[in-house]
């Protein structure tokens, strides 16, 4: 039989209640797989990397100070005033280049005075030579007597004596004349000169005239802590590093934080640790042609301190550090399923860590989407581009990870409540 229209609305609207309180709705609806009941299976998308073992060379930057490969200070070695500056300040000088002129009369005059001497010496010989000569002719004839010719033979030995005394005492005169004219003992640049023309130099002077530097090549002190030193010590013995030893290459980076073009090569380590800081001396030889490079600039140096053949190295990305500096990371395991790892982090090396325990080759370590995951979920692991790092999140001050959504249960699911419908009779 026919319903009155305003009950068949009724009828109409109780149906439509039914159907949005979930009896009887169809399995792809929202009771079904495709609604809430699906994010039992929700498996969100996570980046990661698969680590893997590679030869890593291992360095260390430390701080330290150019020095000159040659200094030489330039000093009187005579007495005398001075006549004239042979040299521009701060230009470079040869070895044998005349820099200074010293008054030198009296030492000229030491030369002649020497000189005579030996032709005296010279004259006084030549006599008594001949004397000699003729007391053993007479000796042989029994003219003389034994004594006067051993005389005679002793004044010539004498003679010779005085001979070679007056040649030296020339030798000397010569050298402290050669002295007055001072020369540069190395070829470097000479900084400013410490006396004018006019002043006074004195072979005992505690202040040099000058001082010359050789910069090409240049080296570069820096100091490294025993501490560090040791380890790296103990790695090399247990054979996980393999060390270069003298002549390992270094890399220079200048105050302005530009790298040096050319490269440096370690001289020697010291043997000796300064008790008061705890490092010792590492001297590195460089390269300087241009003179870029001058005595006191502070500068890094970069050394390659050995190769770790089987190093792992995780993208920076994918460790993080809690308040205390402990380390940690989350990994994909067979299962897809997210698992922490604490991790020892070693050192930096470029835009990675290497790692020294809790990280293996092979681990899946996830690199992006760490915001939408937590221990022990099931994840879509995704790996990313090779050669390419992948975006690291950016989360906002004190943001956290973000809760995983919630897998619903039947019997958790929550029905909309019934919509009550105002109807009016109509006639």
């Amino acid at each position: 039989m026919a319903l009155p229209p305003a009950r068949s609305l009724i009828v109409c609207s109780a149906l439509l209640t039914l159907v949005a309180c979930g009896g009887g709705g169809p399995p792809g609806g929202p009771g079904g797989a495709g609604g809430f009941g699906g994010m039992a299976s929700y498996k969100p998308n996570v980046t990661v990397v698969t680590l893997k073992s590679q030869p890593v060379a291992l360095t260390r930057e430390l701080p330290g100070r150019t020095s000159a490969f040659l200094v030489a200070d330039v000093r009187p070695q005579v007495n005398g005033i001075i006549k004239r500056r042979l040299f521009e300040e701060g230009s470079v000088v040869h070895a044998g280049q005349p820099l200074y002129d010293i008054d030198d009369a009296i030492y000229r005059a030491q030369v002649d005075s020497a000189a005579a001497a030996v032709k005296k010496a010279e004259a006084s010989a030549v006599a008594a030579q001949l004397a000699a000569k003729r007391s053993r002719e007479l000796i042989k004839i029994d003219a003389i007597s034994a004594q006067d010719n051993d005389n005679a033979v002793a004044a010539e030995g004498q003679a010779n004596a005085d001979v070679a005394a007056a040649r030296a005492a020339l030798d000397t005169a010569n050298v402290n004349l050669a002295y007055a004219h001072i020369v540069a003992p190395i070829t470097g640049r000479i900084g400013k000169s410490m006396v004018t023309q006019g002043a006074l130099a004195t072979a005992d002077q505690s202040t040099p005239l000058a001082t010359v530097q050789q910069l090409d090549p240049i080296y570069i002190d820096v100091n490294q802590s025993s501490a560090e030193w040791l380890a790296l010590k103990q790695e090399i013995d247990s054979g996980r590093v393999t060390s270069q030893g003298a002549g390992t290459p270094v890399q220079i980076v200048l105050e302005n934080g530009s790298r040096y073009q050319h490269e440096g090569k370690l001289q020697f380590a010291d043997v000796t640790v300064d008790p008061t800081t705890g490092n010792f001396l590492l001297r590195v030889l460089v390269p300087n042609p241009e003179g870029l490079l001058m005595p006191g600039m502070y500068v890094r140096a970069v050394l390659d301190e050995g190769v770790l053949p089987n190093g792992v190295l995780a993208p920076q990305e994918g460790i993080a550090h809690d308040p205390k500096g402990d380390a940690s990371a989350l990994v994909v395991d067979a299962q897809d399923k997210v698992q922490e790892r604490k991790v020892n982090v070693t050192r930096e090396v470029g835009n990675a860590w290497l790692i020294d325990d809790g990280l293996a080759a092979g681990d899946k370590l996830i690199v992006a989407g760490v915001q939408k995951v937590q221990p022990g979920m099931t994840v879509q692991p995704v790996e990313a581009p090779p050669n390419a790092a992948p975006p690291a999140p950016a989360p906002s001050a004190g943001a956290a990870r973000a809760p995983s959504p919630p897998a619903a249960h039947p019997r958790s699911r929550r029905t909309r409540p019934a919509v009550a419908v105002a109807t009016r009779d109509t006639p």
